[in-house]
């Protein structure tokens, strides 16, 4: 029968950080708070441990780590929105590090981002469509007596547009809905 014995061999292990780049880190998160605090602790957590997987050093790092670091991100099905995010998060790191001379030139410089889409595309109604939903739903305007018309701070204004009454005269009104106030018709009990 063998026993094991403890061992009592002192294992070293070299720091993560040095000490300019844990000086960084700490110092460029102080300047923020809440969730945008702990999302950019998560960015720059991935990118730390993207930089210990491929043995680079935070300061250490080449534009060409960094774009490796976004292409990882993209290959893992990640957004591009959350790509962008991400190497947003590590330019401004680099940025702090020079700005506090803790580094002499940032390497997130020109590091290329995603692009992004800022239309949206949201489904929704357009403003004939909106018109003909009125119509099929046998709403009515409001009558164009004073004291029936929406109010400035409901955003209708006074001036009313008729609503079409058939579909295809919805699909060719020009309505904007903005001006469009709409009195939903009484249940009568």
């Amino acid at each position: 029968m063998t026993t094991a014995m403890p061992s009592t061999a002192i294992v070293v292990s070299e720091p993560v950080f040095t000490d300019a780049e844990r000086v960084a880190l700490a110092g460029f998160l102080a300047g923020y708070s809440g969730l945008t605090r702990e999302a950019y602790a998560l960015d720059l957590r991935q990118f730390a441990s993207w930089c210990e997987e491929h043995h680079v050093h935070l300061f250490e790092a080449r534009r060409a780590d960094i774009e490796c670091f976004g292409r990882d991100l993209e290959e893992r099905g990640r957004a591009r929105a959350t790509v962008a995010r991400r190497l947003c998060t590590v330019a401004g790191f680099y940025r702090y590090a020079v700005e506090e001379e803790l580094l002499e030139h940032s390497p997130a410089v020109h590091v290329r981002r995603p692009r992004l889409d800022y239309e949206s595309h949201v489904t929704g109604l357009d403003r004939n469509e909106l018109g003909a939903l009125l119509v099929a739903a046998g709403l009515e305007l409001l009558s164009s007596t004073p004291s029936s018309r929406c109010s400035p701070s409901t955003g209708c204004g006074s001036q009313k547009r008729p609503v079409p009454t058939s579909r295809r005269s919805a699909s060719n009104a020009d309505i904007e809905p903005s001006r469009l106030c709409v009195k939903a018709a009484r249940s009568r009990k």
